[in-house]
């Protein structure tokens, strides 16, 4: 483990923090708690907090003695003095003499304390840093430590390992009793450096920031120096088929299985040689099961993964045949694990979904699950944290943790499970939106508005360019696609299933406008309109269908198929016609696949600014037809200019309208002879 402090970036955070009024220590605090929040080998995603000691002007102007602690919701890793909210630390300190403190009012006893209202939530660990003496302390889930305490002689080992150096706490859920307990084993030995907090985590402290945190980086070297010499038992591999089928094939069908109440999840996959050892050993069922290997891991990833069995190449209906039975034994498991640990609870708690958020996949790699790409993302960083962590533990001698009813009172406590209640799903969460032509018009805009929605949107366009400055805009995925070549839409889907597991809805967008007299066009110029106004919304289609179908949980198809589909335009034909061809492909689909739960609809728009209609085309067009630029654009009974976002929402609506299939909506601010009948 390196040491990365710098004097020269010590000093800037002071002269950067002060310009905003932030002490020499709080500054100090915030970059010593950077530095340890971006090496994921000990702290991800909002895990471990810091603090220090130190005196700030409350709002009269009084120096007072305060507590400066990660606030809940801030990471390590980019935090800023705000996230280290400053509690009035006599008052924290003076708890220590209650014999009994509930979380509750633990929680409201921070809150009163803190000298601005506004601030987050002071972190659950406050009163360990609060009941400690010291100015500066650090505390992190180190992977090393972990894989040292997570061992069935895991005290026996860290004491081999620390001597003195630290003091050794028993497992004690986070909160007043931990605490407590901490500050009885320091005070046992006020000389140590730390306290390792066994299947939890470490902490270090000292008078300086540098010497908390240049502690902490010795004591996790240490940890990792003794793994290297102890590894001696590697794991296993189990026989597994010569030829193992592809991740996009496989993601599909997984996601399908893990739907609950006709919702899905996203999917996150992750593969290197170390996650490929874990999850091809051969008593991969033995060491994956027994638990996370920190607890707080359990909010993200359920109290341990899902196992199917290896996916083979050829065979994906009985690989997915397998998958369903498994799945359906882990929730019947999930539910015997709430029904006996509720039983004992004084207040009883609400079930969970009972679906896990970690699959594991022989001869491939593991999946994070989640209700966004975001969550995904968190519980296969935390999956691949683990599986380290009890790879190290099983090459010494095996992995041990928390028993069961501690994980269980960990996911469903009631300080996490009141973070969770306070999120929102938005109408299109969890689902994967692709929108060809999305890189400009009408398909950026309704790449936009699916992503304001909650949906996770793939741009896929031509100009890979134009599609990733859209993705970049909305967080979204951007694919350079030919829909005209069905090896580029196959390419694209494939990217699509690798990165979030599947798809729910496309938006058939993509296309360009041919003129001409139809009885003087040549057949080049119908042909090339046929292939980017027909063919390519076939070929995306039925590679969406396929996938769609992969997952056995329904799905959408909309199509942008114009008013020229129902009201052809005078020397328009080139362009109409394989409209017109579109609109019944909708139709076709939604007959055919009704039955899959697949909807199809369509929506006409007309007259709208875009790549296809451009300021060139407004101008011939409008001239034409002798009439202003304006007029020509507001020529509908409305009177007024129909724009991209007007099609977009067109779309979104189409999407919400969970049974309505085979239907056009028309979005051209009133067209009688466009108007459908």
């Amino acid at each position: 483990m390196k040491n990365l402090w710098s004097d020269k970036d010590a000093k800037a955070a002071i002269r950067h923090y002060a310009k905003q009024g932030v002490n020499e220590d709080l500054a100090l605090r915030t970059y010593t708690t950077r530095l340890l929040g971006n090496v994921p080998s000990l702290v991800l995603h909002g895990g471990g907090n810091t603090s220090c000691k130190t005196e700030v002007a409350d709002f009269m102007g009084n120096p007072t003695p305060v507590l400066c602690v990660k606030g809940s919701g801030w990471d390590m890793g980019d935090i800023e003095p705000a996230g280290l909210p400053a509690v009035r630390l006599a008052e924290l300190q003076s708890m220590i003499a209650l014999k009994k403190l509930s979380d509750e009012d633990m929680v409201n006893a921070q809150r009163v304390n803190l000298l601005d209202a506004s601030s987050p939530n002071p972190s659950v660990e406050t009163l360990l840093h609060a009941f400690l003496p010291h100015k500066f302390i650090d505390h992190t889930h180190a992977n090393a430590v972990l894989a040292l305490t997570d061992q069935p002689n895991g005290e026996a080992i860290c004491r081999e390992v620390y001597g003195d150096k630290v003091g050794y706490v028993p497992y004690i859920m986070p909160g007043f009793d931990l605490a407590k307990a901490a500050s009885q084993v320091f005070d046992a030995n006020p000389k140590v450096e730390g306290l390792v907090l066994l299947n939890h985590g470490i902490f270090s402290f000292g008078d300086t920031a540098r010497q908390a945190y240049s502690r902490m980086i010795k004591l996790v070297s240490m940890a990792e120096k003794y793994i290297k010499a102890n590894a001696k038992k590697p794991i296993k591999a189990k026989t597994l088929p010569k030829k193992i089928a592809c991740v996009e094939d496989v993601a599909p069908i997984l996601r399908g299985a893990t739907s609950f109440k006709s919702k899905s999840l996203i999917l996150e996959f992750r593969t290197s040689k170390t996650v490929r050892t874990y999850v091809d050993g051969k008593d991969i069922a033995r060491y994956s099961q027994r638990g996370t290997v920190t607890p707080d891991h359990v909010i993200r990833t359920k109290h341990r993964p899902l196992i199917v069995p290896a996916p083979q190449a050829g065979k994906l209906d009985a690989f997915k045949a397998s998958v369903e039975k498994s799945v359906a034994a882990y929730e019947a498991e999930y539910h015997a694990y709430f029904k006996r640990n509720n039983a004992r609870q004084k207040i009883k708690k609400v079930e969970l979904d009972p679906m896990p958020r970690v699959i594991l996949v022989p001869g491939l790699g593991l999946f994070g699950l989640g209700n966004s790409a975001k969550a995904a993302r968190i519980a296969a960083d935390l999956a691949e944290t683990n599986v380290e962590v009890i790879s190290h533990a099983e090459g010494m001698s095996s992995y041990d943790c928390i028993v069961e009813r501690d994980t269980f009172d960990l996911e469903y406590w009631s300080l996490e499970q009141a973070k969770l209640s306070k999120t929102s799903e938005k109408p299109l969460a969890r689902q994967i939106v692709a929108v060809t032509g999305g890189g400009s018009g009408i398909g950026a805009a309704t790449a936009k508005a699916f992503a304001t929605q909650g949906a996770e949107v793939c741009v896929l366009d031509l100009d890979s360019g134009a599609a990733a400055k859209v993705a970049g805009l909305i967080g979204g995925l951007a694919i350079g696609c030919d829909v005209t070549d069905k090896a580029s839409v196959a390419a694209a889907f494939n990217t699509i299933c690798k990165t979030y597991g599947g798809v729910d809805m496309v938006v058939s967008n993509a296309g360009a406008a041919w003129q001409g007299k139809i009885g003087e066009v040549s057949d080049d110029v119908l042909r090339n309109s046929f292939e980017l106004n027909f063919w390519s919304h076939q070929a995306v289609s039925q590679a969406a269908v396929q996938i769609m179908c992969a997952q056995g949980v329904g799905g959408c198809l909309l199509f942008n198929t114009s008013k020229q589909a129902v009201n052809p335009g005078a020397n328009f034909g080139p362009y109409g016609l394989p409209k017109a061809a579109t609109l019944f492909l909708m139709r076709q689909y939604a007959l055919d696949h009704g039955a899959d739960g697949i909807r199809s609809n369509a929506v006409n728009a007309d007259r709208i600014r875009s790549g296809l209609l451009d300021d060139q085309m407004i101008a011939s067009r409008s001239k034409s037809r002798g009439l202003s630029e304006a007029d020509y654009m507001g020529g509908n009974l409305l009177k007024r200019e129909v724009t991209a976002d007007d099609v977009a929402q067109a779309f979104v609506d189409l999407a919400l309208a969970e049974s309505t299939t085979a239907a056009i909506i028309t979005v051209d601010g009133g067209n009688i002879a466009a108007a459908l009948r």
